[in-house]
């Protein structure tokens, strides 16, 4: 497989994610979402559209440089990368389609495990794609932070 069908597939496939995710969401964000009890610093929703879909370019950016490496253990390094896009999917689909904070947090907890895990693995491979992982973990770190505030107000 040529490297640019790689870089298409790996961004391809995180935006894919995130269109997923935003079947769940908009709905959600325009009823259900209002009603709850949400912390002073939740953060404007028009927010996570642009900052979700930065992130998931990142992410993209990452798996190709790993997918595209030479090194001899590449699938073993992405097996928790595709865990975790996996979890990432399963989150909107839970917190908003469920309409259950609960849920949100039994998927968040691990997804954010399964990032923390990414970013290590990958540096064996590339310091820049762990680097580029890292402003997820942290946006999963809010986002984690958000959804157990919002479990414990409702």
């Amino acid at each position: 497989m040529s490297k640019t069908l790689k870089l298409i597939l790996s961004l391809a496939l995180p935006q894919a994610v995130g269109g997923l995710g935003a079947l769940f969401t908009f709905s959600s964000v325009r009823d259900w979402y209002l009603t709850i009890n949400r912390p002073v610093w939740n953060p404007p929703n028009w927010i996570f559209g642009p900052m979700w879909t930065t992130l998931y370019v990142l992410m993209g950016i990452a798996c190709f440089l790993i997918w595209k490496s030479e090194h001899p253990q590449k699938k073993q390094l992405l097996t928790p990368y595709f865990v975790q896009l996996a979890l990432n999917a399963l989150w909107s689909p839970a917190f908003f389609g469920a309409q259950s904070p609960l849920l949100g947090l039994v998927v968040i907890i691990p997804l954010w495990a399964m990032i923390l895990i990414c970013i290590i693995q990958f540096k064996k491979v590339s310091t820049w794609a762990s680097g580029l992982m890292v402003p997820y973990l942290l946006w999963v770190s809010f986002a984690t932070a958000l959804n157990a505030a919002i479990w414990w107000l409702n």
